[in-house]
């Protein structure tokens, strides 16, 4: 295995890679407690997301600024994410018990969120309209009978953690 063989795999793996470094990055400044924030306020987005009933008129009006469809979608998403995790942030307590996490704890709950992040991308946004993220990660994250399995993960990992 040369050089190439290992630029061809992180290349094929580069979406998730920084997806999960952008998470670890959040989690790292903001703590455990934001990132689980987070991950909630992930949930209460694809909720609201789901039967919003302004899609439409937000296309037809931004789309002659020149702004295409899924973009406006990406935006609205993360603002709905915003709202969800600012709420969340309003509700959990604040001594979370943020010293009793450690490395492996903030790994996992990462590792969850970008689960959720990935499956969203693939069933909810139109993320792959815009770019590519490799085949290898769509094997993965692609089929439709796994999406449930991918929104139920992060879920049980919140209960164990």
């Amino acid at each position: 295995m040369d050089v190439s063989d290992i630029l061809l795999y992180a290349k094929e793996f580069l979406v998730l890679i920084v997806v999960f470094g952008a998470l670890l990055g959040y989690a790292v400044i903001r703590g455990n407690r934001a990132l689980i924030t987070l991950i909630l306020g992930l949930y209460i987005a694809l909720l609201i997301s789901l039967k919003f009933p302004y899609y439409d008129a937000l296309y037809n009006l931004l789309s002659r600024g020149g702004t295409s469809a899924p973009i406006v979608a990406v935006i609205l998403f993360a603002l709905f994410i915003a709202f969800g995790t600012i709420l969340f942030d309003r509700l959990l307590p604040r001594d979370y018990g943020e010293m009793y996490g450690g490395v492996a704890k903030k790994a996992i709950l990462v590792a969850l969120a970008t689960i959720l992040v990935m499956a969203y991308s693939y069933h909810v946004l139109p993320v792959t309209s815009i770019i590519d993220p490799g085949s290898a990660v769509g094997t993965l994250f692609a089929p439709p009978q796994y999406f449930f399995w991918f929104l139920l993960a992060p879920l049980i990992g919140l209960f164990f953690i």
